[in-house]
């Protein structure tokens, strides 16, 4: 019962070996980051040049973070609780509204972007401290901590969102430099000191399925732009063939994170006594690449799909070799972190697309999607049949 909650009344209540659940509350939550993804893969689309995806970057950052800390709030408090349930409603709003003004954020709607996301930063974290009991001194310190170092960055959005062209970019991106900094050093403030690693555990189960869900949600876009964009088209041989190369490299990055590594990152931090670091590290950090380069896949896809012959520019030579090795990138080191260990498989792969890297300008980019498709399959299939022969632990050979 909520009440009798040492942790405190809105808190989940952990019971020994029965994980925590995702609840209907936070899914419906993620509902709005579906959008916030679509948002982000169509305005690099249509602005990829080099500014367009500092642009981008920075939103994609900004997006990843707000989703990522409210995973880690739900974690602790109890999305069963109409308190929190109406938190998380409010912060859909704010998400809303933020995933709206991505395309226009370095435009005309720049301090609608900043004013949604800083409140959903400070006002979230605010609503923790607030639910945390005064006994719990150790996580109301956290909360303090981490209001602290989210009042500043969000001066900072706000400034920019007020500011225009370049001083509104130098202002966001210092923003969130500070934010991604701040759990490295441990939300370090003057005479709280830094946080322990003790105060910061998790419920590994529930962490690591909320991160594995929102691989599915950005697979999803990647999909949704494959059939959208086909529909549209008129079918030649061309354009089908296209079209199930795009599905079988969506299908492949799948295969390479949830066939092993997804089951053995949550095995690893539900076991872990230093749960909050792994989080930090593996599921805060870690898959940020992860979820990166498969939005820039989504891109790569749309290109395909409608121009599949002739020769590779460079958006699609950057979006359809680039979206799976920022994915590898992330792979291989999420699941060293998990592990202990490089994934040989993964780093063969990132090899391969490199040299392919040097042969795309002569492929067309039908042949250039199907080349990184093979390469996907292979990284697959070589982890599943080196770790199904050895175990979940033993290195690659």
């Amino acid at each position: 019962m909520a009440a009798e909650n040492s942790r405190g009344a809105m808190f989940r209540v952990i019971t020994p070996n029965q994980p925590s659940r995702v609840t209907n509350a936070e899914l419906f939550f993620d509902l709005v980051f579906v959008f916030a993804v679509t948002q982000i893969s169509h305005t690099l689309l249509h602005h990829f040049t080099l500014l367009g995806a500092v642009h981008v970057t920075v939103l994609f950052l900004a997006v990843w973070w707000v989703w990522v800390y409210t995973a880690w709030v739900t974690n602790w408090l109890n999305p069963d609780l109409t308190p929190v349930r109406i938190l998380i409603f409010l912060m859909m709003l704010g998400g809303l509204v933020l995933s709206t003004t991505i395309p226009t954020a370095f435009e005309g709607r720049g301090l609608w972007f900043a004013i949604a996301y800083a409140a959903m930063q400070v006002g979230r974290t605010a609503f923790w401290l607030l639910a945390t009991p005064r006994h719990r001194t150790a996580v109301r310190h956290n909360a303090i901590r981490i209001l602290t170092w989210l009042s500043i960055s969000a001066v900072l959005w706000i400034a920019g969102g007020l500011s225009e062209g370049e001083t509104r970019l130098w202002l966001w991106i210092a923003a969130v430099s500070w934010e991604y900094v701040s759990p490295a050093v441990r939300f370090w403030v003057p005479k709280l000191g830094f946080s322990s690693v003790e105060a910061w555990a998790v419920e590994g189960n529930h962490m690591a399925e909320r991160c594995a869900g929102f691989i599915i949600i950005a697979l999803g876009e990647a999909v949704v732009v494959n059939g959208a964009t086909f529909a549209e088209l008129e079918w030649t041989a061309a354009n089908i063939a296209a079209f199930v190369s795009c599905l079988v490299g969506s299908i492949a990055m799948w295969w390479v994170y949830f066939h092993k590594g997804a089951e053995a990152g949550s095995e690893r931090i539900s076991k872990s006594s230093e749960s909050g670091r792994l989080a930090r590290l593996a599921y805060t950090y870690l898959h940020m690449p992860i979820v990166a380069g498969i939005i820039l896949t989504a891109v790569s896809d749309e290109l395909v799909l409608k121009h599949p012959t002739g020769h590779s520019d460079i958006r699609t030579i950057v979006s359809t070799i680039g979206g799976p090795m920022v994915f590898l990138v992330g792979t291989i080191l999420f699941k060293h972190s998990i592990r202990g260990f490089l994934q040989l498989s993964h780093g063969i792969g990132i090899i391969a697309l490199a040299v392919l890297w040097w042969f795309a300008a002569d492929l067309s980019p039908l042949w250039l999607s199907a080349a990184t498709g093979v390469i996907l399959i292979v990284v697959a299939a070589w982890e599943s049949v080196s770790l199904g022969s050895k175990g979940e632990e033993a290195a690659e050979h």
